[in-house]
Parts: structure tokens; sequence; C-alpha cells
């Protein structure tokens, strides 16, 4: 409906890692991977795609929400996160 599967891929599995939280999201790209954890409501899924179709329409990652940069997840010290600034 949003024409996101060729840009945007959602998968729904088991553990991605950090598995000592709930409701884990993991957001990948050639700038590197953002962790968001404790994603409990509906509001939260619908930002997530909202954001993604509007940063596939402007062909560049654009910052998230407020309300979901809230739920960022560093799982492992060594790995930066994102800082969707949209620079390409």
């Amino acid at each position: 409906m949003r024409g996101l599967l060729k840009r945007v891929h959602l998968s729904i599995s088991g553990c991605l890692g950090p598995c000592d939280v709930p409701n884990v999201v993991m957001i990948t790209s050639s700038e590197g991977t953002q962790w968001l954890a404790l994603l409990d409501s509906q509001r939260h899924y619908a930002m997530l795609a909202d954001w993604a179709e509007q940063s596939k329409n402007a062909d560049e990652l654009l910052p998230l929400p407020r309300e979901l940069q809230e739920l960022a997840l560093m799982p492992y010290r060594e790995q930066p996160q994102l800082t969707f600034e949209g620079h390409r």
C-alpha cells in the first residue's frame, strides 16, 4: 500500500539480539544500525511506518520522530547509533 517493499523491509522474528527487552526494532542502512525498544502501542508502529514512507519519498533517511528517538537502545557498547541527519 505504501510502496515500501523495494526500499523498506519489515520482518517479524524472535530475538534480534538484546532479548532482555521486549518489542525491539532494528533499523539498518549503509550508515549503520539503530535499535529501538519497548514499542508498545499501535501508535509507535504507525509512526515507524509513516517515517519509513516519508524517508522513501525524500530518498534519504529522515530524522525519526522524537517519540521514537526516546525509545533508542544501545544493545552493544561498541556500536554507534545512527544520527538520521539526512546526509547522503
